[in-house]
């Protein structure tokens, strides 16, 4: 869904999902995972897809299993194409988004 974000007065606009953060090991970089899910167009089936993006965030805010919204932007790096626009929710544990991986 493409949004026009005021912030800072300035006007942000790209495509803003939501996701889970699955990795803070990088520096100014988390590792977020988008899911959707839709019905195949062909057989008919729903789907739950998943990807991941990494996302920019400056001082390594978010922590592992935060609910977060991020927002497209220019190229930060060769893989980095969103950045950090709100947490959403706090993990209750860290320990509990581990087991997933």
């Amino acid at each position: 869904m493409n949004k026009e974000i005021k912030q800072n007065n300035k006007v942000q606009k790209g495509k803003v999902l939501s996701g889970i953060v699955r990795s803070v090991k990088m520096k100014d970089t988390a590792v977020v995972e988008v899911s959707r899910y839709y019905k195949h167009s062909k057989y008919q089936k729903y789907i739950n897809a998943r990807k991941r993006y990494k996302v920019h965030d400056v001082g390594n805010t978010v922590g592992l299993g935060d609910k977060v919204e991020i927002i497209e932007c220019r190229p930060i790096s060769k893989d980095k194409r969103f950045r950090l626009l709100s947490v959403v929710a706090k993990a209750k544990t860290a320990e509990m988004t581990e087991d997933k991986e």
